[in-house]
Parts: C-alpha cells; structure tokens; sequence
C-alpha cells in the first residue's frame, strides 16, 4: 500500500512537509465568561443628571460657583492692607489724571442778564475755583443753588467748548411792593420775593400793599389795580384784611371795602357809582361792598355833624362823642367864619 500511495504521510507533494492546520478552539464555557457591564446609569448618576436639568442648577453651577470661587480669591488678595491700599491709590491716580485733561478743563464763567448783585452771588456759588475740572461742577445742584436766590426766575446753565462754563439768568421783575411788620419787600407778579427796600421812595412806581398773607394774593392785587383806573390818581393801596379780602385805600382818608369772592366786580360797581354819583367826592371814609345786596356807606365827620345841627344835636367830636354846646357854638362859629 505504501509503494502505490506516491505521498508519505507528513509529506506533500514533491517531498514537502504537509501544512499544520491549527485546530478550532472549543467555545468557553458560560461559567468562566467576563460579566457585560449595565448601561443604565446608577442612582446617584440618575439623580445628579435629573438635578442638573433644572436651571437653577444649572445656572449654579455654571455661574454662580465660578463667580463664588472669583470672589472668594478677590477677597482674599484685598484682605491684604497694603494691597488694598496700592489698588486704590492706582485707581484714584488714574481717575484724577483722565479728568484733568485739556479737554475737561473749565477755564472761566460768562454770565447773561444778571444785575451786578446776583453776577456776585453766582460767581461765589461755584463749589471750586476755577480752572477745575468739569466733573468736579455739578450743574444740577449749582442750579438748584442758584434758583433759591429770591432775584433769580430761571437760569440755564451749560459747560462750552473751550473751557467755559455758561450762565444765562432770568432776573423777577418787581411788580408790587409789600409793607409787612418786618419792612418793606418787593415781589413780581406771582407774589414772590425778589429783595427787600428800606422805604416806599425807592421804588415809588410800583403800587403797594399791605398787611399778612398779601404776598399770597398778589396776583388779585394787581387785577384790582389793573380795573382801578378811573380812581388810579386817588389810590395809595390795598390792605389784605383778615388774610381773606382786601380794602381800596384813597387819598382823604376814603377806604373800600371789598368783599372775600367776587372782590374784582364789586370794584368795578363802586367805579360806576362814582362815575354816576360823584360818590367818592363826597364826605364819605367808607364805601361797603361786602354785601351785594346792600351797600353801606359811612359819612365824615364834618357830613355828620352838618346832618346833627340840622337836626339840633350836639356835633360830634373825634372820638366820637357829643361835644358840650359851648364847643359845638364854637364849632359853628368857626364854620361861619371860615365859609
């Protein structure tokens, strides 16, 4: 058998050793086999995923333990005093040198339509002397400063190119003056102070009035002087009486008494009556007005005493009170006389 097989075992053809075929490997059995790990996350894993999907968390996490952990080694670098001193002494240096630029720079200050005496005044309000620099101006409380000056209505102020600062005022206008217990003060139309005067002499254009709380009613006042212009020549000015009404004061001792409302018509009334009746060039002290209804006049002295010897009574005196007829001959004698 061998002599007809033309190949020996183990050996290929022409000689050549046959190739070694490794065998298969047996499977491994399932008990010495690695675990697979689970896919599903654990429980803490589950938990801190869930948290993180809140956005509370999340913007705790991503902003506010960054800046915590900013803050906590700020602190600690500024605990340090003489840290914190070189800070601050960097910055103040830094500050001042930008702010005392060319640029910023307030050289001088122009003032428009102001009197010599509010120009003064302004000019000593300036917080600094200047050349300053404009952030040491604060134009917002340099104008409230300057409006509680009496003088001033308004005033614009405003920093120019150049180095200029810019104040443009609105002086009151006087419109009335106001004798009151403590002097004599102007005051515009609005019945606002603007000065004060030492007498009636140095402003003797104006119309005054008197008495308390007429400062309020000024602007009734100059409605009454305003329709007051048949009596203008004859008036010497109105007296707020009782803070509530005024009364027209004339030359001769004359007054009118206006009421509380509806003064300005009861003023026009006694204009007409005059116009009509000669009224006021009688021997009358008092016209009453304060009843509508029923205007009252008060006759002079001298009317009433020539009423009282018509009628043989006693004239009267100044006081008030009958004279003894001795006097009242005299009186009369005197009369005759004179006429």
């Amino acid at each position: 058998m061998q002599g007809l097989n033309p190949f020996h075992r183990g050996q290929g053809p022409g000689g050549r050793p046959a190739p070694v075929r490794p065998a298969p490997a047996r499977p491994t059995p399932a008990a010495a086999r690695v675990p697979r790990k689970d896919p599903a996350p654990s429980r803490l894993a589950y938990r801190l995923n869930r948290m993180m999907l809140r956005p509370l968390v999340r913007r705790l996490v991503h902003v506010g333990l960054p800046a915590f952990l900013a803050a906590l080694v700020v602190g600690i670098w500024l605990s340090d005093e003489t840290r914190r001193a070189n800070l601050t002494g960097g910055i103040d240096a830094i500050v001042d040198r930008i702010q005392h630029r060319d640029e910023f720079m307030v050289g001088m200050m122009t003032i428009e339509g102001a009197s010599p005496a509010v120009d003064k005044g302004l000019r000593a309000m300036l917080p600094v002397d200047l050349p300053a620099s404009s952030f040491e101006i604060d134009l917002e409380k340099l104008r409230e400063r300057v409006l509680k000056l009496d003088a001033v209505e308004t005033v614009d102020l405003r920093i120019k190119p150049g180095g200029v600062l810019s104040a443009v005022v609105t002086e009151r206008v006087p419109a009335v003056l106001w004798r009151h217990a403590r002097g004599i003060e102007l005051l515009d139309k609005t019945g606002h102070r603007v000065a004060s005067v030492t007498s009636r002499e140095v402003r003797s254009d104006l119309p005054i009035i008197a008495g308390a709380g007429a400062d309020r009613a000024a602007r009734e006042a100059l409605a009454l002087i305003d329709a007051a212009g048949p009596i203008l020549p004859r008036l010497r000015g109105l007296e707020r009486m009782g803070e509530r009404r005024w009364d027209v004061v004339l030359d001769r001792g004359q007054r009118i008494k206006l009421p509380e409302d509806k003064a300005l018509q009861a003023l026009e009334r006694a204009i007409a009556l005059d116009g009509a009746l000669h009224m006021l060039d009688r021997d009358l002290t008092v016209v009453d007005l304060r009843q509508e209804t029923r205007p009252v006049v008060r006759l002079g002295l001298d009317a009433q005493n020539a009423i009282r010897r018509v009628r043989g009574q006693p004239d009267l005196g100044p006081d008030g009170l009958p004279l003894s007829p001795e006097a009242t001959a005299k009186a009369a004698t005197g009369t005759k006389t004179s006429g």
